[in-house]
């Protein structure tokens, strides 16, 4: 799934080719693409005709399109979700889901999601923060995340720390991926409780955090195959950069250890046996 540094990756595209732009029509090719917009597609195509983008907004892994009229297009990628600015003449993408054209007979928007996951629906006066993304917390690369609010939080909420790193009403927008490289820059296993680490080592896993998405953010996200791409269908790089996810057997560029592989919550973790040792359980 698309975290947080690929996320940003399509909103800065977003911001810059559709913000200010007037939409024209959204055509909805696939009603699952469209499922958390209850009214249905009539409806949604109805209230977006003729409506004003603003400047794209991000909360997480969620992005929203603010309107002229005080509503918000939300959008979640999923899985595979694309959001792709094409020529009206190019043929439609085999997965296109749902099609925007605008009034300056410019590039259309369309949404592509090969295994529908992903979705779009209009949030009713969601312009400044949509209601229905209320709940996520900031994320660590958000101006107004506040560090020490993270820390007491995490110290309070006695579990995993991996866990903890997951959780998207403590901080948004981090997945397995970018757990998995900051744990590994703060040499911690992912087991590890919260509640025994102390507040400078809190304070340095989300210094490494954040450290992380920036990087990634700077190299376009990470496209491990053609599903997640930007808004150019181009994909990010910073897959070449990753010291332990996805790297099972290959040497840790730190110690030359063997990464390894651990089941984690129906997903994989990948850390270092010897920088990142697995806490000692009491008997």
């Amino acid at each position: 799934m698309p975290e947080l540094p690929e996320v940003e990756t399509v909103r800065r595209g977003l911001d810059k080719w559709v913000s200010g732009r007037r939409i024209a029509t959204a055509e909805v090719l696939h009603p699952r693409a469209i499922r958390r917009h209850l009214p249905g597609a009539v409806h949604f195509a109805d209230v977006l005709a003729g409506r004003r983008v603003g400047a794209v907004m991000r909360r997480g892994k969620y992005l929203w399109l603010p309107l002229d009229d005080e509503d918000a297009l939300i959008g979640h990628l999923g899985m595979s979700g694309q959001l792709l600015l094409q020529p009206a003449e190019a043929p439609p993408e085999t997965h296109l889901r749902v099609r925007f054209t605008f009034d300056d007979d410019g590039p259309e928007l369309r949404f592509v999601d090969q295994r529908t996951f992903g979705g779009l629906s209009v949030s009713t006066g969601g312009a400044v923060l949509p209601a229905e993304l209320a709940h996520i917390a900031l994320d660590p690369v958000d101006p107004l995340f506040v560090d020490d609010a993270f820390v007491e939080a995490m110290r309070r909420r006695r579990t995993e720390v991996k866990r903890a790193l997951l959780d998207q009403t403590l901080i948004s927008g981090v997945g397995n991926i970018y757990a998995d490289e900051a744990l590994w820059r703060a040499s911690l296993h992912g087991v590890r409780d919260t509640s025994q680490l102390t507040r400078p080592a809190i304070r340095r896993l989300l210094g490494h955090v954040r450290d992380v998405l920036n990087e990634a953010i700077g190299q376009g996200g990470t496209s491990f195959d053609a599903l997640y791409v930007n808004v150019n269908g181009e994909s990010g790089y910073f897959d070449r950069s990753l010291n332990a996810y996805g790297r099972e057997g290959l040497p840790c560029k730190r110690c030359g250890t063997p990464i390894r592989r651990e089941a984690f919550m129906n997903r994989s973790s990948f850390s270092c046996p010897k920088c990142q040792p697995r806490p000692r359980r009491p008997l």
